[in-house]
């Protein structure tokens, strides 16, 4: 679902985001961000998300008018009764604005979203994401404020499950992971498979999962070593902790003798 939501913001017209703007606001209601600046597709966005008891046509109403009256180049689509999203280009900032409305459970849920379009992070390479053939949709969430520290990918692959298991291991192994934990799960009648794999004091977990025949979604999260929270929840991944760490120590030794 989380997935679907992103895309859907992603897809969003352009806008961008700079260090002093904020997410557009509903009133009465209370905006919770979703992290901090995050980077989806290569781009910057700020997220967050509200709930109000007040009808989704209303809402969108409020926020058409709102960026029309301000002279904004304004876009509203969906079918107004289970989804929706207005967007806004804000050409003298270069950002977009824009919400994501859905209904649940009565209530009106808006995911708001401020996209920067001058602005690019600089491209590095996702440690220990792989990225499979036959893939037919990924999509990368970093946070803006803590480059390289922790990565995502979520992907959409051809393929059943154990079959894409295995690619996912193999790529990995190849990359210099080594199989810390495995574990399989049933789910509404589906199958979910879980691994975590370490190399060099840095952590990967992936979760494969049956979405259709012939179709499996994969979602990994990567870890550095140099971050707080990675903290070893195995043995396994405490000594290949330690063990890059004494590569580490045995090279700038080797470095200050010459």
């Amino acid at each position: 679902m989380l997935v679907r939501l992103l895309l859907g913001l992603a897809l969003m017209a352009s806008g961008p985001a700079m260090a002093e703007q904020e997410v557009p606001v509903y009133p009465g209601t209370i905006h919770t961000r979703i992290g901090n600046d995050l980077v989806i597709g290569g781009e910057y966005y700020r997220l967050a998300y509200f709930t109000t008891t007040d009808p989704m046509k209303k809402v969108v109403a409020y926020f058409a008018k709102k960026w029309r009256d301000e002279g904004y180049p304004t876009v509203v689509e969906g079918d107004l009764e289970d989804e929706a999203v207005v967007s806004a280009i804000f050409t003298r900032e270069g950002l977009q604005r824009g919400v994501v409305l859905r209904v649940h459970q009565g209530k009106t849920v808006g995911f708001t979203a401020l996209r920067d379009l001058w602005t690019r992070p600089p491209k590095s390479p996702a440690a220990g994401l792989v990225t499979l053939e036959g893939t037919v949709y990924s999509q990368d969430v970093t946070a803006r404020d803590d480059p390289g520290g922790s990565q995502n990918r979520s992907a959409l692959v051809v393929g059943e499950l154990t079959d894409v298991q295995q690619r996912v291991s193999a790529e990995l192994a190849r990359q210099g992971y080594e199989p810390v934990r495995h574990s399989v799960t049933k789910l509404g009648g589906g199958t979910q498979v879980t691994m975590e794999h370490a190399r060099k004091g840095e952590q990967v977990m992936t979760t494969v999962s049956s979405v259709d025949e012939g179709m499996s979604t994969v979602m990994q999260t990567w870890v550095g070593s140099d971050r707080l929270d990675a903290v070893p929840n195995d043995d396994a991944v405490r000594k290949s902790r330690e063990a890059w760490e004494r590569e580490q120590k045995a090279k700038s030794s080797k470095g200050a003798g010459k």
